[in-house]
């Protein structure tokens, strides 16, 4: 036998080991019954048990609280979602009285100002995870109240991927690198995230959002926030109102596109909390305007989707935004495992005038994140610095790890004579939590509730409401993170839920990655309507702190930049000087300029616009980087200006007439105003 033969014979023997192992895996992994930890099984693994199917969720349920409680303990000390982080401090200022809505003490009065402390991460990565890797960002908020802390738990997103809690560790399970592997870190392009978004209907909506450029924001001053679950609010008088929490920025809401993101990731995966951290140093503080969105109790089934449902918004055409107040950020951590990393955010704590609905999502929440950080961070984290309330607290808890606290006296009960019965209860009209007393009826089940069951209808008005520029990034995202994915069954699964969303999109996304479009049974849903403030294009984008690459050399005409850096600054646009080297350049007049970075150090996807400027005695080396600079500008839309030896380089380019570039020898009033107009607008899709 050749030394060819005995080498295919290997092979095949080897192949055959290899066919019977995975027969071995297979045999010893499938055909499985679920149960309890205790053997017990299981016959729904999808819903919590509640009273009634849109009742409230029963302590009692034992195999949701197994599910949870193993789940809230799988990673130490890393937070399992969320870990990379960044926070800050802020202040709350109330607009105007809003007691007819609430009694919560830090809504009283206009100009009631209320300390904060936010919080912002990403969902799917670790802590060493890049900034600007597509995933949904979390926003959450502590209210240092005067009546206790109320923490708005939410994310950039108004909706979620589930309905019911207990399917979270699912989700995530789902979501992070794949165990086998590790792999891919903090990115939902792999084959088990789409497995699982293409077995759970529910998760149709949600799906369309992460596509959208929503998951790859501009920085953190940029995003919306949402409280995403329904709460309560209730008034002085009893009177109860359903309510939803927004935050808006007021600089805008702005988003990178796909390649920038990708490239911004090797340049500086700190590009977020960089942001963030040097703009409140600078004292440009990011200011967020909370609004709020307010259903009557008699209007609660009056609309086409339940008001209960995590996966589901309210359309601002149907349920109008009104503003309240307004959070500026002005302060920066000062030790951020202290106070960033140690900081317990939890949906559960409220203050008086606000109370829970029935939220199935919200109500595993509230068991979840406390276990959680009872786990994560100690017995006693309340009593820690950035945890701890504002106003006086007592109560007779003690003793646990890490206890902060020096309880002095004999006595640690309710219902005492030696102390006084101190601490003691206070009734409600004296300022105690009472319970909202909604009415609570139904049989146990475990069941999702016949009105949760339309998961396709407003992931079509999402789609229905895109811009043709932003309907053409969610096919690019579909296309690259499906492209990711191994096994073709899951891109297939994947493309036919598309189709109940949008045939078109569906028929596009299955040719890019190599499947079959939908089959004709697959039925598109019918929706017409959209709600244009769901549209990123449709926003107000203000160009202050924006920040200006300046391309310049020695012998610049120093008269023309000084004072269009100086009309940048008025308008609080950042000038970076970007050269061959560091130190100091020199003008025509004498005048010198700090170099902020040189080519070798900096990405032009770190900056929003580009001016270019040169000198007389640039040089081809200097010409060509400053010619990457253009390019890569103006292939992400982005304003691009060029001034005496600079417009020349961009008309060499045969880009001097395109939306968006603008030139001038001299630099004249007219062409500084034409640049700053343009940084307003940020991005020029019609290139």
């Amino acid at each position: 036998m050749s030394d060819q033969d005995n080498q295919q014979e290997k092979r095949k023997q080897d192949d055959n080991k290899k066919i019977d192992q995975l027969k071995k895996f297979y045999r010893d992994n499938t055909d499985k019954i679920m149960t309890t930890d205790e053997g017990v099984k299981i016959s729904n693994d999808e819903n919590t048990l509640s009273a009634g199917d849109r009742g409230p969720q029963l302590l009692e349920d034992f195999m949701y609280r197994e599910k949870l409680a193993h789940f809230d303990r799988e990673r130490i000390p890393e937070r399992n979602v969320h870990a990379r982080g960044y926070g800050a401090h802020g202040v709350f200022e109330c607009y105007e009285s809003q007691s007819d809505l609430t009694k919560a003490h830090f809504l009283q009065k206009a100009g009631q100002q209320t300390p904060v402390f936010v919080r912002f991460s990403q969902v799917a990565g670790s802590k060493g995870a890049n900034e600007t890797l597509r995933d949904v960002r979390g926003f959450a908020t502590k209210f240092y109240t005067n009546e206790g802390n109320f923490d708005l738990v939410g994310n950039n997103i108004p909706i979620f991927f589930i309905q019911d809690g207990i399917k979270f560790p699912d989700l995530i399970h789902a979501l992070k690198p794949e165990p086998n592997n590790e792999i891919p870190q903090g990115q939902t392009a792999h084959d088990t995230f789409w497995d699982f978004i293409g077995s759970n209907e529910e998760s149709a909506a949600m799906m369309m959002w992460i596509m959208s450029d929503r998951t790859i924001p501009r920085s953190f001053r940029t995003i919306q926030g949402f409280g995403v679950h329904t709460f309560r609010l209730v008034n002085a008088e009893g009177k109860s109102v359903f309510c939803k929490f927004h935050w808006r920025p007021v600089l805008g809401i702005h988003s990178l596109i796909w390649n920038e993101a990708q490239k911004i990731g090797g340049a500086d995966p700190d590009f977020h909390r960089r942001d963030l951290w040097e703009n409140i140093e600078q004292g440009f503080y990011p200011e967020y305007e909370l609004g709020v969105q307010v259903i009557e109790e008699g209007q609660e089934f009056d609309f086409d989707f339940d008001i209960l449902d995590a996966t589901k918004l309210w359309p601002e055409e149907e349920v109008p935004l009104q503003m309240i107040g307004k959070m500026t950020l002005n302060k920066n951590v000062e030790n951020v495992f202290a106070e960033t990393e140690q900081v317990a955010l939890h949906p559960g704590n409220i203050v008086p005038g606000i109370d829970f609905t029935n939220d199935p999502l919200l109500q595993g929440r509230l068991f979840s994140y406390t276990d959680t950080q009872i786990y994560r961070v100690g017995t006693n984290f309340k009593q820690l610095p950035i945890n701890r309330p504002v106003c006086p607290f007592h109560n007779n808890h003690r003793d646990g790890s890490q206890r902060y606290i020096i309880d002095k006296g004999q006595v640690a009960y309710h219902q005492n004579y030696l102390a006084g019965n101190t601490p003691y209860t206070v009734p409600g009209s004296q300022g105690g939590f009472v319970t909202y007393p909604s009415l609570v009826e139904g049989l146990k089940v475990r069941k999702t509730a016949p009105s949760f069951l339309d998961h396709f209808s407003q992931a079509r008005l999402f789609w229905n409401s895109m811009t043709d520029v932003e309907q053409s990034h969610i096919l690019q995202a579909f296309s690259f993170e499906l492209g990711k994915v191994n096994v073709p069954e899951v891109r297939q699964r994947v493309v036919n839920l598309i189709g109940h969303i949008s045939r078109p999109l569906a028929t596009a996304v299955a040719e890019q990655v190599g499947v079959e479009p939908p089959d004709k049974s697959i039925k598109q849903s019918d929706v017409t309507k959209s709600s244009p403030t769901l549209s990123l294009m449709n926003t107000k984008f203000l160009p202050n702190t924006l920040k200006v690459a300046i391309i310049v050399g020695n012998g610049y005409g120093g008269n023309a930049l000084e004072s269009l850096l100086e009309s940048l600054k008025e308008v609080e646009l950042k000038p970076y000087i970007i050269s061959e080297r560091l130190g100091e350049i020199t003008a025509d007049n004498g005048d010198t300029l700090n170099v902020d970075a040189t080519f070798l150090t900096t990405s032009p996807v770190l900056y929003d616009g580009l001016l270019v400027v040169g000198g007389d005695h640039i040089n081809d080396q200097f010409a060509y980087e400053a010619g990457n600079f253009i390019t890569e500008q103006f292939n992400h839309y982005k304003p691009i200006g060029g001034m005496e030896e600079g417009a020349t380089l961009i008309q060499q380019l045969g880009i001097a007439n395109r939306p968006g570039v603008f030139i001038s020898q001299s630099g004249s009033r007219q062409f500084t105003r034409q640049f700053i107009d343009g940084m307003a607008k940020q991005r020029f899709w019609d290139r």
